[in-house]
């Protein structure tokens, strides 16, 4: 990785771990101060160095490079003090599924959430998921197609996790759709499941074709083909841009940390 590269990787494990903190530095009953208290604080902190590392690991190599004696190397710190927070291989990789669906949503969902239902907003989502992996949040692309292509094929709990954590995607993507048709924003008789489908297709053939390639044009044609796919089943057409601009951050990011799993990226009934 050239040093710029690195440097801008780090500023995004920066913003990652500042909004950790941010979610988790509430206003509610005031803290205990202690012995125990210092330990579990010392143990939060250790557990977010831990995935955010781990979250770039998996990202490049995959869920199955990650082991509790090389992540304790790497950060060195003690096997130990590791095999305490996470206990085996498969929970290390649960909780690294776990926390890269925290980014995902910080990064892609939360800050789309605000706009009113229609077109627009479905074209808020899609560059935000183009910007989130233009930008390399993690190094390899988009973390879940990465990690799908390695589990696709098993069964267990690590391949569960991650198939639901897509599926979220795949229905919230739907569910926003529905909302701007239910908005009168798209044809009534448009068909809800075979856009999302191919909209994220297209999305995620520019993650490919990048991170394969290293060209960034992917995502500006990527770009166009949404819009055009969009504008196809829109009833004001011209509502949504003709060019996607350049593909970049869109929107504040939301703070990382407030989503409990995969399940809640739409929250039960949301869009």
């Amino acid at each position: 990785m050239s040093g710029a590269r690195t440097e801008k990787h780090t500023e995004k494990q920066k913003e990652r771990q500042a909004g950790r903190t941010a979610a988790g530095s509430g206003t509610g009953r005031p803290r205990r101060t202690g012995p125990a208290d210092g330990r579990v604080e010392r143990g939060n902190r250790t557990r977010r160095l831990v995935l955010d590392h781990t979250m770039d690991v998996a990202s490049v190599e995959g869920l199955e490079g990650l082991s509790l004696g090389r992540i304790a190397t790497e950060l060195r710190l003690s096997k130990s003090g590791v095999f305490a927070l996470f206990g085996s291989k498969e929970e290390l990789q649960l909780a690294t599924v776990r926390a890269a669906v925290d980014v995902y949503v910080a990064h892609v969902v939360r800050p789309a959430r605000e706009l009113p239902p229609g077109p627009e907003r479905v074209w808020a989502l899609c560059r935000n998921w183009l910007a989130y992996s233009a930008n390399r949040v993690f190094p390899g692309g988009c973390f879940f197609h990465g990690v799908s292509a390695e589990f696709d094929a098993r069964g267990g709990p690590v391949h569960d996790a991650i198939a639901e954590a897509r599926t979220e995607w795949v229905s919230y993507v739907e569910r926003a759709l529905n909302a701007a048709r239910r908005a009168g924003g798209l044809a009534a008789d448009t068909d809800v499941p075979q856009v999302a489908f191919e909209i994220i297709a297209l999305m995620e053939a520019a993650n490919a074709q990048s991170v394969l390639h290293g060209e960034a044009v992917a995502y500006q044609r990527a770009g166009r083909a949404v819009l055009r796919r969009l504008r196809d089943v829109a009833t004001h057409p011209g509502a949504l841009p003709e060019e996607p601009g350049e593909i970049g951050e869109i929107g504040e990011i939301g703070e990382i940390g407030e989503i409990g799993g995969p399940g809640e990226i739409g929250g039960p009934g949301t869009a």
